[in-house]
């Protein structure tokens, strides 16, 4: 076949890694790879098999249990650095190559599509190599008459089945290859369909530019979702590390029960903004429109309920129509647009589906709503707001993944965090107040992985991410993301 063609401003690469080499599917099929905002083929990507699947497995099986890789520390911490460098050198092709396959505006991937992981995905971990606690002692144990010396040792976890969504998907996947490569893990690594490219230039890149060893790092791409359960299934994957939808979640804990894996669950999340009576609404609830928007709404910790009191809740609402309405979004390759297509037809249709039955379950819907008539081609929705929404309708309840913000109205701050915590999510959220005594006191009631206190930013390759309840088990990032990747040995041997 030929080589990959140009597309714009980036070289796309279809091929995908296994053990060590860049590789067609085993079938020869390849699927397409779609522009949401122009529904237009951008190329193609290798249709993997569950036989390249089986292969790309053996090959990080074989990987970890033969080579020096799990013990190597200076050689992971170079080839870490390595692939900053690398990925680096081609920061501008990948940020075209985003925007072209995830439809994500380009202004977004100066946040966290592109830049912010790229800052520190990579160098964090490869720092920590050498800063991490990998032993400890522990006192003197004196049993059975007998005085033995104690150690804790941490050990990496083996073979890493990664499994990326198609909304962040470089910054998912940096985030997760960073700590497993710096824990001494293998893996394959199963992008979605949707955004296949970012992931097979990762593997490019770790073949051209690392000298991370054959089998260390595999890729499989395929538009067979059951192509990726096969990492669930198979005895010689140690982990499960899975970033997407609750329900997708759930059937990975049930596949992976079978053989006991361990798993990693960043999940889904319907998090809450609660603006205090004494914040200042100008200034703040800007930010709540511009944060539902970004991207389309397709984040999971985007504060897609905003909490406002019933002493300022007209106002509030007023303030949140008039900026919405200012919401730049249409063509993601336009600098100033800040929402742009959803991923996918289907993706559209179950946001319009959830907008409609927002309005039947008595929603006053007060700004967009539908598909916008200017933009005939692209799986575009307007930005949306909802008013007078009650906790319990759907709206509030499950994850839309659209432009979609829910206003609900609030007697006093136990009421706020009641309604903050009366959902099945727990992933993120945020808290406004003129007094931050208050806002922290607010915070820290409220049961989710991370909130943001008057506008501040947690994110980082340093802080953990993940949630409570049914936004996910463990977590991603910082010390606790590394020590996920991670099995504990304890040793005992006579003094």
């Amino acid at each position: 076949m030929a080589e990959p063609r140009a597309q714009g401003d980036f070289v796309p690469e279809r091929r995908m890694l296994i053990d060590g080499e860049l590789v067609e599917s085993s079938s020869g099929a390849e699927f397409d790879n779609l522009n949401p905002a122009t529904e237009q083929v951008l190329g193609q990507a290798a249709d993997g098999t569950k036989e390249d699947m089986g292969r790309a497995i053996a090959s990080g099986r074989r990987a970890f249990d033969e080579s020096d890789w799990a013990t190597n520390h200076s050689l992971r911490k170079r080839c870490l650095e390595q692939l900053q460098e690398a990925v680096e050198s081609e920061r501008e092709q990948l940020r075209a190559e985003l925007v072209a396959e995830a439809g994500a505006p380009v202004a977004v991937t100066y946040m966290a599509q592109l830049e912010w992981p790229l800052a520190d995905a990579f160098s964090w971990p490869a720092k920590m190599i050498d800063k991490f606690p990998w032993e400890r002692q522990l006192p003197d144990g004196e049993l059975l008459g007998m005085t033995s010396k104690r150690v804790v040792r941490k050990e990496p976890v083996g073979l890493v089945g990664a499994i990326v969504p198609w909304n962040f998907p470089f910054e998912v996947t940096a985030n997760k290859l960073g700590p497993i490569l710096a824990m001494g893990n293998t893996v394959v690594l199963k992008p979605a369909p949707d955004t296949p490219w970012n992931a097979t230039r990762l593997g490019r890149l770790i073949t051209e530019k690392t000298d991370i060893p054959p089998g260390v790092v595999n890729v499989v791409t395929s538009s067979d979702h059951l192509v990726g359960e096969e990492l669930t299934l198979d005895p010689r994957v140690d982990m499960i590390s899975f970033t997407g939808s609750t329900a997708t979640g759930k059937r990975i804990m049930a596949r992976g029960a079978a053989t006991l894996k361990k798993v990693f669950l960043e999940l889904g999340g319907k998090s809450a903004m609660v603006v205090c009576d004494d914040a200042d609404l100008a200034a703040v609830l800007p930010t709540a429109a511009a944060g539902v928007c970004m991207h389309a709404g397709q984040g999971c910790a985007l504060q897609t309920r905003v909490l406002l009191p019933r002493s300022r809740y007209d106002e509030g609402v007023e303030i949140l129509t008039a900026v919405m309405k200012s919401i730049p979004y249409g063509d993601p390759t336009d600098p100033t647009v800040l929402s742009g297509p959803q991923i996918s037809a289907v993706q559209r249709d179950r946001v319009q589906g959830h907008i409609d039955r927002a309005v039947e379950q008595g929603a006053r819907l007060v700004l967009g709503g539908g598909r916008p008539a200017h933009l005939p081609k692209g799986y575009f929705i307007e930005p949306t707001l909802f008013a007078d929404v009650d906790n319990s309708m759907s709206i509030a309840q499950e994850e839309v993944f659209g432009p979609v913000l829910a206003v609900i109205a609030y007697e006093d701050d136990d009421d706020a965090v009641r309604i903050a915590n009366d959902s099945a999510y727990g992933l993120s959220g945020g808290v406004f107040s003129a007094s931050h005594d208050r806002a922290m006191a607010i915070a820290s009631r409220i049961r989710t992985g991370s909130v943001g206190v008057n506008g501040g930013l947690w994110y980082g390759a340093d802080s953990p991410y993940g949630g409570y309840k049914a936004s996910g088990i463990g977590r991603q990032n910082g010390i606790e993301g590394l020590e996920q990747y991670s099995e504990t040995k304890a040793l005992g041997w006579p003094a």
